[in-house]
């Protein structure tokens, strides 16, 4: 018996079928993606990360967490099966402490000039970033959680929305 293919999605069928979809007849061009991520700590733990300035035993928490994210980023196609492997232009890890939540937000903004869009890319540079923070800090307490992580905004295809820019007026570093 022949099962039809009921294909929802380029790379997913009810067959169980995996395709890496074809991105040859695209248009090459410049694309952007930004996402977010925030790691929640309990007040006593993130009042120590704020007071330490980002510093502990296992070293620079913020400078090892951007080098995770960026690695991370370069590394996507390895991690997510069906994803392209991509020559990627630039990639950005910041971060903005937001003191009244007792949170640490993670952003990533990542840049090629390709046929394919480098959403996951800045996604998997936040998540990677994120764990590396929680690495770093679980020493302090195992209540650290990561989420929610998000996509806040991609340019360069034929769907684009949101932000791909950091905002002048915030407090990144």
């Amino acid at each position: 018996m022949v099962v039809p293919s009921l294909c929802l999605y380029s790379t997913l069928c009810f067959t169980s079928a995996a395709n890496m979809v074809d991105t040859s007849p695209k248009v090459q061009s410049t694309r952007i993606a930004m996402a977010e991520a925030i790691v929640q700590f309990q007040p006593s733990t993130f009042a120590e990360l704020v007071e330490s300035n980002g510093q502990n035993a296992k070293g620079a928490i913020f400078t090892v967490s951007r080098i995770a994210g960026i690695c991370g980023s370069k590394r996507t196609s390895d991690l997510i099966p069906l994803c392209h492997p991509l020559s990627i232009t630039h990639i950005s890890i910041r971060f903005k402490i937001n003191k009244e939540l007792n949170q640490l937000l993670v952003y990533s903004r990542v840049k090629t000039v390709s046929f394919t869009g480098v959403e996951m890319e800045a996604l998997t540079a936040c998540s990677v970033a994120a764990l590396t923070i929680y690495d770093m800090c679980k020493a302090l307490s195992h209540d650290i959680v990561i989420g929610p992580i998000r996509l806040c905004g991609k340019t360069g295809g034929k769907a684009n929305f949101g932000c791909v820019e950091f905002d002048a007026d915030h407090n990144y570093f």
